[in-house]
């Protein structure tokens, strides 16, 4: 979760000094291609531990608050604080078992499934736990 924190301000600063610099932002596919060379950096190197597709959906929902913001739906987006809420998005390869739901690279979590549902769970999100 800290790593989805820390991508979340990295990206929304790169796109704040990038708009001042350039007067144009960052899309998307600029973001991310951004990821491979922090994965390789010897300071962000931490990065590797975090699944991919997490950081990846940061991206996206920051570029969709960018647009919200700029079609006048939401103010201007904020950097996420450690005091906040933390949770973060696994959009694929997410499981129920017996006891809990297992997430890539994190293993099974328990968890108390109060709604039976049918067929695959597509997208976790806002994960909440305590340790």
């Amino acid at each position: 979760m800290g790593c989805a924190r820390w991508w979340w301000n990295y990206a929304l600063n790169l796109c704040n000094e990038t708009y001042q610099q350039t007067g144009h932002g960052l899309s998307q596919v600029a973001l991310n291609q951004v990821l491979p060379k922090l994965k390789k950096s010897q300071e962000t190197v931490w990065l590797k531990e975090c699944y991919s597709q997490v950081l990846q959906s940061i991206t996206l929902n920051l570029t969709k608050a960018f647009k919200n913001f700029f079609e006048k739906r939401a103010k201007y987006p904020r950097f996420k604080s450690y005091h906040g809420k933390q949770s973060c998005q696994y959009p694929q390869d997410t499981q129920v078992v017996d006891n809990g739901v297992k997430i890539p690279q994190v293993g099974v979590i328990k968890a108390s499934i109060h709604r039976l549902f049918d067929g695959q769970l597509k997208t976790f999100k806002n994960l909440e736990f305590r340790i």
